[in-house]
């Protein structure tokens, strides 16, 4: 399930702070070294969608069949030029770009999801407004309506609120229709909401937690009782992790079930996965957000989490390892042997050192105990990958967006196609 970028956006200043006693480690980094690096070939490097020059915010993508012909495509959001692109896969293997919709300023986050159920999808958008941090309100929840084949217009359910880095679809209130679970980053302020389908494209916003910093509100049924629950990171000096279970007719009670005590912990995603597939939703949890100094770089406590789903609202916190300037956590059966790895990219690292790994899988030997493996160097600055069968072949590709903002900018790339 999906993660996106956020935290990128997140403060340009020195942040001091005490370190969280679970997560650092005085070993040197495994982001920066391994013993056995064969896991670099399993994957081959593809640019897919349009040529491009200069240095690309990819901020998010996702994997989906937009126009339904069996083939899948891939979603972006381009955060320097404002807009939504579709990455369309024509025929096996070849990709075709174009814009979509109008522009959006600082979209952050793209999804698929028929909001007017009428058959097709639609797009969703998050729109910060802009990317890089701002105290105004301009942020906005956009749709991109189709409404004839392949033809979208835009639609504006929200507009004027604390900059939005999330939007979800979902039947929150089980009434029929589709609901929006939504992340407000803000800067100063922010908030997790929810947004009640009144029908007609009317929406009403209904507050959850009233912290800045939101990243992610994705949702899921954590407590197995048949209604949809919404779960939340908040970042900035929060570094928290809510779930807001659903006590049915629009409410919803929630609790913190993690949290750091480093405030500069820089969470940057979360993704829900069931990792140990016990039919419990867990969550894949990915701090690695470092734009907070003066020079952006990785600290020794970046990493990747698992928040084991353990039933009635507790859930236990793994660390899985650590990954420099980790971000967008997967869970994927990288090496075919049955069980759910994790994937992650790294969107800060030491990039002037040849051997600095920009994506990794965490190998799971079957009892949950995870060895880093690097799956490439280069291209750097990557902050989303997202996982599916790409091209019909029965084995699973990766795709990942760059997003190159701070030096050096070499190793430079925009959308690639991992195939294997």
């Amino acid at each position: 399930m999906r993660t996106l970028i956020l935290p990128v956006l997140s403060l340009l200043f020195l942040a001091a702070c005490s370190p969280d006693p679970q997560s650092v480690s005085n070993k040197k980094s495994s982001s920066q070294k391994s013993s056995n690096d064969s896991s670099l070939s399993l994957f081959t490097p593809e640019p897919i969608g349009r040529e491009f020059s200069g240095r690309p915010w990819i901020t998010d993508l996702a994997i989906v069949d937009l126009d339904k012909d069996g083939l899948l495509d891939v979603l972006i959001c381009e955060g320097k030029e404002n807009r939504v692109a579709w990455v369309r896969q024509s025929s096996l293997g070849v990709y075709e770009e174009q814009v979509v919709g109008d522009s959006i300023q600082g979209p952050a986050h793209v999804e698929a999801a028929d909001i007017d159920l009428d058959g097709d999808l639609d797009i969703l958008v998050a729109s910060m407004g802009v990317i890089f941090p701002n105290n105004q309100r301009i942020g906005s929840v956009i749709v991109l309506e189709q409404t004839d084949a392949l033809t979208f217009e835009k639609r504006v359910l929200a507009e004027g609120v604390d900059r939005v880095t999330d939007v979800q679809a979902a039947d929150l209130d089980l009434d029929g229709d589709m609901d929006l679970s939504i992340a407000k980053f803000g800067y100063d302020q922010g908030e997790i909401s929810w947004m009640e389908n009144l029908g007609n494209w009317e929406f009403k916003d209904e507050s959850l937690l009233d912290l800045s910093g939101g990243i992610h509100a994705p949702v899921a049924d954590f407590d197995s009782d048949g209604l949809p629950d919404i779960a939340a990171l908040v970042s900035q000096e929060w570094e928290e992790i809510h779930v807001f279970r659903n006590q049915g007719e629009g409410t919803f009670d929630g609790r913190s079930v993690y949290g750091s005590a480093n405030e500069d912990y820089g969470s940057s995603g979360i993704a829900i996965e069931d990792l140990n597939r016990d039919g419990l939703p867990d969550i894949l949890y990915s701090n690695g957000d470092a734009f907070d100094y003066a020079m952006p770089g990785p600290r020794p406590w970046h990493g990747v989490q698992w928040l084991e789903n353990r039933k009635n609202g507790y859930f236990k916190f793994h660390r899985i390892g650590e990954l420099a300037g980790a971000y967008s956590p997967i869970a994927v059966d990288i090496d075919e042997d049955g069980d759910l790895d994790v994937v992650a990219v790294s969107g800060f690292n030491f990039w002037d050192r040849p051997n600095s790994v920009s994506m990794a899988y965490f190998e799971n030997d079957g009892a949950f105990r995870f060895t880093m493996k690097p799956l490439a160097r280069t291209p750097t600055h990557l902050i989303v990958v997202e996982a599916a069968d790409m091209d019909q072949d029965g084995k699973v590709e990766l795709v990942t967006g760059s997003f190159h903002a701070y030096p050096p900018y070499e190793k430079i790339a925009r959308l690639t196609l991992w195939d294997r």
